[in-house]
């Protein structure tokens, strides 16, 4: 967890020393670091291997010295008071004054921990709980007290959203913080009441969906933590509980069934089988929670909770119906029960569990969608106690008002700027022009999945229109923080297809308004949440600047389609590779570059990545919490909009001939290794041909955008007469129809 975190630092940049246990031999006092840094590259820790640098090893004996540079200093050994104070004992002794000290204890109380330790200790002390693993993993929570400087907790909000990406909760001290204190005593009902009453394993997962749970429901997530950790970490939490909390009643820790698995050395995944497991031919079996045998996987009856709203499941009665029931009551009553004591607001509560657990909604949303007045009625009905919590909400038509849920426990964005008041400008089918104030307006992909269509193309023509007078900045942005533009609509791209005639104009358009972006007399920045692929991907690449998510997926895929980017995405790459300055002199390298690129297809993981690859350049503002995107986009836009000048747009050179024949022949030795099909090496010998200028010409000679961008088009016409490309584009659209 330690190194998790500390690669997360090095994503975001920032040098990190990580210190572990000393090893014993001479020459490997720095294993156990060492090796967790390993393991971080192995397991995707790092977003780029190159971040692994900013990670120096240590050890406790040798390094702690190191202690005194650094700003933040993070606890990630043992759930051991002892051990734990013993080490801040030696932390204090050498850190600098004003430097702030967080343990990442998921079980030990904040005041428990500095207890006889010296008030300026105390002051600079607070609790970060990072979930696993921390690049994924969104929530983290905080736990201060009055004692802090308020200077220090604010520090730690600051630095946790905008260098790690995180979304900050701030909890009061108590066992479990929020998510866990929930979480915990979810999963212990769950797998408890689905046994009491026969479900089977796979049928309690199911309905579970219903909640708006991920798929893997309670049994997978045990599985997934490993039912090693149910006693230490379910006991540990229920014996810091007073003894009328309601944990005890559906004590896992104790659980005759989970304690029978691991007599059984079945842990869950860590151990190749837990409540699930693969049989000897590879299907998944599944534990009969009735006997502990294993067993295949059954088809789930027809009135399985998958697929079903919570409201029709419960209402339908019949085991999976009333096991929906006992498990929402459960949840919703400790909700409210314990509200006050865990956290600041419900908010908190629902967005702990929505990013900790990976819930689409948290328990108080899940209790207003299924009706919190129902909830009561149904429990008075059963002669259960209601939590008076529970009794206001329903009397109020719910736990939240007509305006929806709001969360006070998060931290507001701290990058400077605002993007106005959003009221529309013009809109259409596909997307929408917004007021971003003081002269900025917003361009949003509105279409499913942000896909580029005619309408888009209309909007943006009537955009670039009202260019001049008022308007001083554009944005370009998505509708989601999960997508951009996933690129052309292909269903439509595919009505095209015996129309080459219309298909060439539509190709023509889109390079035409791409172009008129790239050199619009105000500055033009691309907002990049989530997916940017293919023509989203060449949208950004005619922007004059891009604010990115760091966790965006950006690039090209045409070649795996059969095409080529034909929106101006050739030429661009093209351009930048010349531009780069990172290559040898002349146009074969830049060339090579960007044949590499195309003719794979490939897809950057993450904006770290799409800097080396190229496709955002090393200027590109990284943002590292998703919802600041669009608001660090709309500051770079006014910043640039002062004195702002448009690039100026040169010709590029090209390699002639003799270029295109080095392309050829790389991608014959990969067709005659067998990494190429003849289709692909046909595609990559018409990419060849485009970025070497076409075949007119043996040498090197220099070509303005619209000659590149004619051979653009003139491939893909070429390209989309093939039955293999046609097959691959019919496929994408088949599976984007079943989705």
């Amino acid at each position: 967890m330690g190194s998790g975190i500390a690669a997360q630092f090095a994503n975001a940049g920032i040098p990190v020393e990580l210190i572990d246990l000393p090893g014993e031999a001479a020459a490997a006092r720095c294993a156990a670091a060492e090796a967790a840094v390993a393991r971080q590259l192995k397991i995707g820790g790092f977003m780029v291997k190159e971040a692994a640098r900013l990670v120096r090893p240590g050890n406790t004996e040798d390094h702690l010295d190191r202690l005194a540079h650094v700003d933040w200093i993070i606890e990630a050994i043992l759930e051991d008071v002892a051990l734990k104070r013993e080490l801040y004992a030696k932390i204090d002794a050498v850190r600098k004054p004003g430097s702030i000290v967080s343990s990442n204890t998921s079980t030990l109380l904040r005041r428990t921990l500095v207890e006889g330790l010296p008030g300026g200790f105390a002051k600079d002390f607070v609790i970060t709980h990072f979930f696993n693993p921390p690049r994924h993993m969104a929530l983290l929570e905080i736990v201060a007290h009055p004692e802090n400087s308020p200077e220090i907790v604010e520090r730690v909000q600051l630095a946790a959203r905008t260098i790690l990406g995180k979304t900050v909760i701030d909890c009061f001290d108590t066992p479990g913080f929020i998510a866990n204190r929930i979480g915990c005593y979810w999963m212990a009902v769950a797998a408890i009441e689905a046994e009491q009453r026969g479900l089977r394993v796979e049928e309690a997962d199911a309905a579970l969906v219903a909640f708006g749970v991920p798929k893997t429901g309670v049994f997978g997530l045990l599985d997934l933590v490993g039912l090693d950790l149910v006693p230490p970490v379910w006991g540990a939490l229920a014996n810091s509980l007073p003894a009328d909390d309601a944990i005890h009643r559906h004590d896992l820790a104790n659980h005759s069934r989970v304690h029978s698995q691991l007599r059984l050395g079945r842990l869950g995944r860590k151990s190749g089988g837990g409540y699930f497991r693969k049989g000897r031919d590879e299907r998944m079996e599944v534990v009969d929670l009735q006997t502990g045998d294993y067993g295949p996987v059954l088809p789930l009856a027809s009135e399985g909770g998958e697929g079903r709203d919570l409201s029709t499941l419960i209402g339908s009665g019949g085991l999976l119906g009333d096991y929906a029931w006992a498990v929402l009551s459960h949840l919703v009553a400790y909700a409210a029960e314990v509200a006050g004591d865990i956290a600041p607001d419900i908010a908190a509560i629902d967005t702990a569990m929505a990013l900790g657990y990976g819930w689409m909604r948290g328990p108080f949303e899940i209790a207003d969608e299924f009706g919190s007045a129902e909830i009561l009625r149904r429990m008075e009905a059963e002669g259960r106690p209601v939590p008076e919590l529970l009794r206001e909400a329903a009397g109020k038509g719910g736990f939240y008002g007509p305006a929806g849920p709001s969360c006070p426990g998060s931290v507001k964005s701290p990058i400077a700027g605002s993007c106005g008041n959003g009221e529309p400008l013009a809109e259409n089918a596909s997307a929408r022009l917004e007021d971003g104030g003081d002269g900025l307006v917003i361009f949003r992909l509105t279409s499913k999945m942000g896909v580029i269509e005619p309408e888009t193309f209309d909007l943006l023509e009537g955009t670039l229109d009202r260019i001049g007078g008022s308007m001083r900045a554009l944005v370009i942005a998505g509708c989601s923080n999960r997508v951009f533009s996933a690129g052309v609509n292909l269903r439509h791209f595919s009505t095209l297809l015996d129309r080459p005639k219309e298909l060439n104009a539509f190709l023509s358009r889109g390079q035409r308004i791409f172009s008129q972006l790239r050199c619009a007399p105000v500055p033009v920045v691309a907002a990049i949440q989530g997916l940017a692929l293919g023509g989203g991907c060449e949208l950004a690449l005619h922007c004059d600047a891009v604010a990115v998510h760091v966790e965006s997926r950006i690039g090209l895929p045409e070649a795996t389609l059969g095409i080529l980017p034909g929106w101006g995405g050739c030429t661009r790459i093209l351009d930048r590779a010349s531009a780069s300055g990172e290559l040898p002199a002349g146009p074969a390298a830049a060339a090579a570059r960007a044949f590499a690129l195309l003719h794979t297809g490939a897809i950057a993981d993450n904006a770290r990545d799409a800097q080396r690859l190229g496709y955002i350049n090393r200027r590109a503002g990284i943002v590292m919490h998703r919802d600041d995107v669009l608001t660090a986009a709309c500051g770079m836009a006014r910043a640039m909009a002062h004195d702002y000048v448009p690039p100026e747009v040169s010709k590029i050179m090209v390699t002639g001939r003799s270029g295109a024949r080095g392309m050829r022949a790389e991608a014959y030795s990969m067709f005659a290794a067998g990494r190429l099909s003849e289709w692909q090496l046909r595609v990559a010998h018409d990419l060849a041909d485009v970025l070497s200028g076409g075949r007119n010409g043996d040498i090197p000679h220099l070509f303005d955008a619209a000659e590149l961008h004619s051979l653009e088009r003139d491939a893909v016409l070429r390209m989309v007469e093939r039955p293999e490309t046609r097959a691959a584009i019919d496929q994408i659209i088949g599976l984007s129809a079943r989705r």
